[in-house]
């Protein structure tokens, strides 16, 4: 009878270990705890936070179990106290409801704290001014327009570094879920709506940016790199696309919105209000079907007074729409929430 036994407790024990190592994402670097801003480092600390108000109730009531299952097991000559009677200790009663009270008012204050901190459309205080990033999900891709700078990308994300950024999230097929898990927590995407997320690189580096949401056939196709360097690098990288690459018109958006997979793509200008209509596509009295004569300008024009008007009416009318959302699901950081 002793052989079963020890061949359980060695299987309970390879259990435990796998299930550790899948928790750790297969012994890959986990991502959410080497933040590179100060976004992701505040979630980080909500979650180092919780998880240790957690366990100073779970470790002791997990370890008192097996305490107890070994010292009141039924075997011959065990010399635990045999009470049958016993019902009731104040002192126990105030210690194992008096702690995890304390810990549930103090976690809830934290909570609340960070929750109003990390309010996904709050502007992060900053020297630097925002630089608005208007971010559309479509199958499977990620489409990046650059309203101030007047040119697009598909699955590329370049950001100057300590300067915050503004992004504008919609989409253009099933809804998704906006990730650099570096940065901060996700944001769903949603046809219909255009939600607001402020985050920031406090570090020059490349950072890995993905679709959280299952959305179809290639959704792990849906992985965007994040380069984030110098503001001047970042204005000559801008320059350089507006001068090398080619238009996206309206023609090629709409075939780039179909399903399907794409490599990085880069454009010097894109349809005016390109980011509005798609907002507004599927609304009553909306766009769909009405922009389909809208050219390349963008601020995608040669012309660059035209092209920050175009900017500033696009701005303008997201300023609207994402006010009339304000009230709306705001996608939370889960993971740093994580989800």
């Amino acid at each position: 009878m002793r052989k079963p036994v020890k061949i359980g407790r060695i299987s309970l024990a390879l259990l435990f270990i796998l299930m550790m190592a899948l928790l750790t994402g297969c012994g890959q670097e986990m991502m959410v705890f080497d933040p590179k801003g100060p976004i992701a480092q505040d979630q980080r600390d909500l979650i180092v936070i919780s998880t240790v108000l957690c366990l100073i109730v779970l470790v002791p009531v997990l370890a008192m179990t097996a305490v107890i299952v070994w010292r009141y097991r039924d075997a011959k000559g065990n010399k635990a106290a045999y009470k049958p009677n016993w019902a009731h200790s104040t002192k126990l009663e105030m210690i194992w409801w008096g702690i995890p009270i304390i810990i549930i008012l103090i976690l809830g204050g934290v909570t609340v704290k960070y929750t109003y901190a990390l309010e996904p459309s709050k502007p992060i205080q900053s020297d630097q001014k925002p630089i608005v990033v208007q971010a559309t999900s479509l199958d499977w891709k990620w489409l990046f327009t650059y309203p101030e700078q007047g040119i697009a990308t598909v699955n590329y994300l370049q950001i100057p570094k300590g300067v915050p950024i503004k992004f504008e999230l919609t989409s253009d097929a099933p809804m998704n879920s906006f990730w650099i898990p570096q940065l901060g927590g996700q944001m769903y995407t949603m046809s219909g709506m255009a939600m607001t997320l402020y985050l920031q690189a406090d570090e020059a580096g490349k950072y890995f940016g993905t679709a959280a949401n299952f959305s179809g056939e290639h959704f792990n196709d849906m992985k965007f790199d994040v380069h984030a360097t110098s503001r001047e690098e970042f204005d000559k990288w801008a320059e350089g696309v507006k001068k090398s690459a080619s238009p996206l018109t309206q023609a090629g958006y709409d075939a780039l919105a179909k399903p399907g997979r794409s490599g990085e793509q880069f454009f010097s200008a894109f349809p005016d209000n390109l980011f509005y209509n798609i907002v507004t596509k599927y609304a009553v009295g909306g766009s769909h079907g009405a922009h389909g004569a809208h050219g390349a300008t963008s601020g995608g024009s040669g012309n660059e007074s035209g092209g920050k008007q175009g900017a500033a009416v696009s701005s303008n009318k997201m300023e609207d729409v994402t006010a009339g959302e304000a009230h709306g699901v705001h996608g939370a950081v889960h993971s740093a929430s994580g989800k």
